[in-house]
């Protein structure tokens, strides 16, 4: 198994349990998240993470996990204090060792303070997971200083850095399974608020994900107007375009 960590490779059906989230399901992306995290690492041991003191925010602790002590060495999970930039350098050393599959969270408004980590992992091509929650401008509670207005625009900008902004449950699971199962390293961005899980055509599944886009709503040949959206508005633009639809509009 060792052998196999260290080569990079993922344990056959690692993805088997993956959750599956039905359409009367309603939860934040974040909470899909560790619903995700839990249900795989059964199947991949060699996981290992945790946050930078956001724990119960970011759901990155569940249920298996036990904390890394000096008395609990098998532990898997990092409690890595107040320090993203900490942490993230941590999980780029974890990474270049080799045989363990890094992750942290925290508040995506604080991706500044690690981003000359993210860097490097991105310029090394390093196999990191960000957990970035509280995403978007449902996020209101702590005034201005954590509402991440700019953040998702400045890591898209960062060569080789994949940043997946999933919708609903069905998308942050698929998002996990590109996260791990690609190369390079890869942010989630992640809601605080509950979204509905969306609707979708029988050829377009969630799995489409990996394409970077795909459509959950067909207009006509030549539709008015087309909306595109990410995360926690995409379940606002299918509301505005049944909205414009009812008016007559092709959408």
């Amino acid at each position: 198994r060792l052998k196999s960590w260290l080569a990079g490779e993922l344990a056959e059906g690692w993805d088997a349990n993956l959750p599956v989230f039905g359409p009367d399901d309603k939860l934040a992306t974040r909470a899909a998240s560790g619903k995700t995290l839990d249900a795989v690492l059964g199947n991949l041991q060699n996981l290992v993470g945790g946050s930078a003191d956001l724990t119960p925010s970011n759901n990155t602790r569940v249920g298996t996990h036990i904390d890394f002590q000096k008395d609990q060495p098998g532990g898997g999970y990092l409690r890595f204090g107040v320090r993203e930039h900490g942490m993230a350098s941590i999980m780029n050393g974890l990474a270049l060792h080799g045989g363990i599959r890094p992750f942290g969270g925290t508040f995506l408004v604080f991706a500044d303070y690690m981003r000359p980590a993210i860097r490097m992992a991105a310029l090394m091509g390093l196999n990191v997971v960000y957990v970035f929650t509280h995403d978007s401008i449902g996020v209101g509670e702590d005034g201005p200083t954590h509402q991440p207005i700019e953040q998702v625009a400045s890591l898209r900008a960062i060569p080789g850095l994949r940043v997946i902004r999933p919708a609903d449950g069905s998308e942050t699971a698929e998002a996990w399974r590109q996260a791990l199962d690609g190369e390079g390293p890869t942010a989630l961005i992640l809601t605080r608020q509950k979204v509905p899980e969306l609707p979708r055509l029988a050829d377009e599944g969630a799995d489409q994900l990996a394409r970077g886009a795909y459509v959950l709503r067909r207009g006509g040949k030549e539709p008015d107007v087309c909306l595109i959206a990410t995360g926690s508005e995409v379940s606002l633009a299918l509301e505005g375009a049944a909205l414009l639809d009812r008016d007559g509009h092709d959408v």
